[in-house]
């Protein structure tokens, strides 16, 4: 990796980080230079503007993220398995999160809505990316007999994505894993009762 892509990637990791930790509006380019260490030429070097560094910055954030479920998908066959092990993953970010500030997809999401378009839109991307993992798995599952054929993979995607998610911002909101833990006691009971 040459001293330039060496630059960008750190510039990418710290406002990954800034972002996910203080949001898109509330990090200024003193704070992007503060954390990167850079001046404001060092940072457009790389990147036309803040739009563009936030948009780079997510998916690096978002790379974090995949990284995790991706080593332990490789070694989950079963349909059933892999939604447990998407799950036990996932319960892992409340404590120890592959970006510090929480999910990503989460906070971006939150606060892209409105204001800033490409962002959201980024964001719509990787939630349609993530509830299709989740859909295949079920679809490949039902084709294999490991999962009931009348389950609507649409559905079930649906209600462990926000399960999750909602799990994230309750226990960040009030500093305590137990509504993770809820959440992943409630989907594993499911998931063995229903599917």
């Amino acid at each position: 990796m040459s001293k330039g892509e060496e630059t960008k990637t750190k510039i990418l990791q710290q406002a990954a980080e800034l972002f996910n930790q203080q949001g898109y509006a509330g990090s200024s380019m003193s704070d992007i230079m503060r954390v990167t260490g850079l001046q404001k030429g060092g940072i457009y070097n790389h990147f036309q503007s803040k739009d563009e560094l936030a948009l780079q910055a997510f998916d690096f954030a978002i790379a974090c993220v995949s990284r995790h479920y991706r080593s332990v998908l490789r070694s989950k066959r079963h349909a059933v398995e892999r939604l447990q092990a998407i799950i036990s993953v996932f319960s892992g970010f409340v404590d120890n999160p592959p970006v510090p500030g929480g999910c990503p997809l989460l906070n971006t999401a939150v606060e892209s809505d409105d204001a800033y378009p490409a962002l959201r839109d980024r964001t719509q991307q990787v939630m349609n990316s993530w509830l299709n993992l989740i859909r295949r798995i079920i679809e490949t599952g039902i084709e294999k007999g490991e999962i009931r054929p009348e389950v609507n993979a649409d559905e079930i995607a649906t209600i462990i994505t926000a399960t999750l998610e909602g799990a994230i911002m309750m226990s960040k909101l009030y500093g305590n894993s137990i509504h993770m833990q809820r959440a992943v006691n409630h989907l594993n009971q499911y998931i063995e009762s229903h599917l």
